[in-house]
């Protein structure tokens, strides 16, 4: 069947009364949006024929997916979608420059201790290289960012994060912090060196994975939001550029620009990483963007 039935009138009359656009009330712009997914969904299913066993397992599918909508967002490449389409907004608004934006993650936990100077972001013990990390945080034109707020977390040398870590093993905070800059702008930091991790076995997004023929494997990173007044709010991350998995992110997080070389020299791996932000364009530029996060 062509997906020319998607646009017959009684299918285009049931998704419109279905989408509440044959009624007053309600938000519009949500109206819309529906209508319009309710139509895509519709025409993958004419296209490619999904039977009725194959619609309820998708079903049964999402229903049962939901811990782990986290790892499937980033997994199917809609997160870093919403990069290059921010991207190319950016671009086609004139607004270049900046170090690259790229996914969050699901792992970030708000309120971490807020610290300043050289900062020790492991609090338990973990047998494994010494990671130390530094640089400057400067704006489109050079100058030193002041009074800017770095938040930094990553993963212990097992793959595991703090407060998400299914040991329970880790301490309240571990590898985690929120770093205030003074006046020249720069950052500094030593920890344990994470370590690159998988999807959770046999889960839902393993599951697909598998199906689908490819691996659920991440390289080693550092996340960071960096905020500071009069500036836009960055969200990115480093992959350590010598890890098998830099070029093969199960979550699409690598992008050029974001894989420094790590400077290997014993028991201590170090890295230098410059940020450069752009200038905020309004208030809502300055601020995170809106999404479920954890907290503690």
């Amino acid at each position: 069947m062509h997906t020319d039935f998607v646009k017959t009138a009684p299918v285009q009359a049931l998704f419109d009364k279905a989408a509440g656009l044959d009624r007053e009330g309600g938000n519009p712009r949500l109206k819309a949006i529906l209508r319009d997914l309710t139509e895509a969904v519709a025409e993958v299913i004419v296209r490619h024929d999904i039977s009725e066993d194959e619609f309820w397992s998708g079903v049964n599918y999402l229903a049962s997916a939901g811990p782990e909508f986290g790892l499937l967002v980033p997994g199917t490449g809609l997160e870093h979608f919403m990069d290059l389409f921010l991207d190319a907004k950016d671009e086609e608004a004139g607004r270049t420059g900046g170090t690259p934006r790229t996914i969050e993650g699901p792992l970030y936990v708000a309120g971490a201790p807020l610290v300043e100077g050289e900062v020790n972001l492991t609090k338990d013990v973990d047998p494994t290289d010494t990671l130390r990390m530094y640089g400057t945080v400067r704006g489109p034109d050079g100058e030193l960012v002041k009074d800017a707020i770095v938040h930094v977390w990553h993963a212990d040398s097992q793959g595991w994060y703090s407060h998400f870590d299914p040991t329970k093993e880790q301490t309240p905070f571990n590898n985690r912090a929120r770093i205030k800059l003074g006046d020249d702008a720069t950052y500094s930091f030593h920890s344990k060196m994470p370590e690159g991790y998988a999807i959770p076995p046999n889960g839902t997004t393993d599951q697909l994975m598998q199906a689908i023929g490819r691996h659920g494997k991440r390289p080693a990173h550092v996340h960071f939001f960096i905020e500071a007044p009069g500036y836009r709010q960055l969200t990115t991350q480093i992959n350590f550029g010598d890890d098998p998995f830099a070029d093969d992110d199960f979550a699409f997080a690598t992008r050029e620009g974001l894989l420094p070389m790590p400077n290997r020299q014993g028991d201590t791996v170090t890295v230098s990483f410059d940020f450069e932000l752009q200038k905020a364009a309004n208030e809502t530029d300055e601020v995170l963007s809106v999404r479920t996060r954890a907290a503690a």
